[in-house]
């Protein structure tokens, strides 16, 4: 991958597909491109791919702060999964989750098989995105007919993100790509708390109903060192009540860790990540929107189940049709 800033458009080719948003699925997408022998561009603001399977290095260790963990539904993302576990990069890391409400911990609730990583969830977005031309630190203004990228002709746009980004960044003409798009997904804000000891009893994670928060991960389990981090993820509502402040969101998720672990130490330090367009507030059969104008747009928001493995999904669908189409 490399980083560019201003002369990314100069150097990008009319013969190329552009891939606006370096996340799991605009990586994906690209990595599909490029093997059926596309010429592909990603474009991303950030200084790294990831999206929101980012996380934070503190001390030397990463800490996911955005999605938690990914699950595997279909083989064909079996295959990818069993590839990273091959060679390291990704784990299955446990099934039962604790269960608590405003009452306290109730019990447990098993389901799929959540996988973890050592070097953060970005780690597996890095690792897809490796040999392809990927410019970070490059933020575009907008996608428009013909198809444009800041005004430049391209081969084909696709823009892998939330609908309410991609609808910032199209231009009024192309009503079609706009029109499926919701302009409001929900937000989340993600609190993490490193203690000076594990303070704190066995715990992977938990589920917590009628909180404050949604969900308490022990990250040092997840990553496998036992380091005493942990991870709280609020809810939609409590999110929106402090998009403006997501700081506030702190004592209300330390209050939460005092209640359903018992942990009274204050924090060695604590930080608040705030997501603006988290997750979608609804499902969709299709698997992406590709318009007549060969402007894409794709992600999580395009499955009747938004995570991780939805938004690889849609990106190589995507591509898939896309290529089909240039061909």
């Amino acid at each position: 991958m490399s980083a560019t800033c201003d002369d990314t458009a100069v150097s990008m080719s009319e013969d190329a597909v552009v891939v606006v948003g370096a996340g799991i699925s605009g990586v994906s997408c690209a990595r599909a491109l490029a093997d059926a022998g596309v010429q592909v561009v990603v474009l991303d603001r950030a200084r790294r791919a990831g999206g929101r399977m980012a996380c934070w290095t503190r001390e030397g260790r990463p800490v996911d702060i955005g999605a938690a963990y990914f699950t595997v539904r279909t083989e064909a993302f079996r295959d990818v999964a069993e590839t990273w576990a091959r060679r390291g990069l990704a784990r299955p890391w446990v099934d039962t989750f604790a269960v608590a409400d405003a009452a306290g911990v109730r019990g447990s609730t098993t389901g799929p098989v959540r996988w973890a990583t050592q070097g953060g969830l970005r780690s597996l977005v890095e690792d897809l995105a490796a040999g392809l031309d990927v410019r970070l630190e490059h933020e575009v203004q907008a996608v428009g007919a013909g198809p444009t990228v800041d005004g430049r002709p391209v081969r084909a746009v696709v823009m892998a993100m939330p609908d309410p980004q991609a609808l910032a960044l199209l231009r009024d003409d192309l009503p079609g790509v706009a029109a499926p798009l919701e302009s409001r997904w929900q937000p989340g804000v993600s609190v993490v708390a490193s203690y000076p000891q594990r303070a704190w009893g066995p715990l992977d994670a938990m589920f917590v109903h009628d909180s404050p928060v949604s969900l308490v991960v022990d990250d040092g389990r997840r990553r496998g060192d036992a380091a005493p981090v942990l991870v709280v993820h609020s809810t939609h509502q409590t999110a929106a009540e402090h998009l403006d402040d997501p700081d506030a969101v702190i004592p209300l998720a330390l209050a939460e860790i005092r209640r359903l672990l018992g942990v009274s130490a204050r924090p060695r330090w604590v930080q608040a990540k705030r997501w603006g367009s988290a997750t979608p507030p609804f499902v969709r059969a299709q698997r992406f929107h590709l318009g007549p104008e060969n402007v894409a747009v794709c992600g999580d928001g395009w499955s009747d189940r938004p995570r991780i493995e939805a938004a690889w999904t849609s990106g190589r669908d995507v591509a898939r049709e896309l290529a089909a189409r240039l061909r």
